[in-house]
């Protein structure tokens, strides 16, 4: 096997990896459960807080809900896709084509001027919803950039390593 070969199937180990750590298994919980609180308030109390509003404020509450609700929905199927590798259901590569489905800029929020206007725990529901998102965008970049990328994830020198390694192969080899 090349070094290369051998390197890249390294840096499949370490996305497979990730997908299996504890990291990944407690972000799969804190997005599963986000989605079941945001759906149990839709569906209760809400519900109640939205016919409270006055007209303008209540067009906001079902564009931001919807919003919510479209968000969570694409946050779910990327962590049920990987949950599906960590299972061994499907391979990082299968997960990797089907992501493409997932639109993980999904439904961005109004301006916190309209967000603001909302009840207050609408406000706190959108404002876990975006930091999961961007902690499930981060997990994405790291799992599914292409292999030259990987290699330097996390080590701003690793760049310059592998310089210098393939020098020492040259003189050595």
């Amino acid at each position: 096997m090349s070094d290369r070969s051998k390197a890249e199937l390294g840096l499949v180990n370490l996305s497979e990896r990730l997908t299996n750590s504890a990291a990944f298994g407690a972000l799969f919980r804190e997005g599963m459960d986000l989605v079941e609180e945001t759906a149990s308030y839709l569906d209760g109390a809400g519900r109640a807080e939205a016919k409270m509003l006055d007209r303008a404020v209540s067009l906001t509450y079902a564009t931001e809900s919807m919003r919510l609700t479209t968000r969570l929905m694409q946050l779910a199927s990327w962590l049920l896709l990987h949950r599906a590798v960590r299972e061994g259901e499907m391979t990082l590569t299968q997960a990797n084509r089907e992501k493409t489905k997932v639109k993980l800029s999904a439904a961005e929020p109004g301006t916190p001027e309209l967000i603001e206007k909302l009840p207050e725990q609408l406000q706190e529901l959108i404002g876990r919803s975006m930091t999961l998102q961007a902690k499930v965008r981060r997990l994405d970049a790291t799992i599914h950039a292409p292999a030259t990328e990987r290699s330097t994830i996390g080590n701003p020198l690793m760049p310059q390593l592998n310089l210098l390694k393939e020098a020492f192969e040259r003189q050595t080899g």
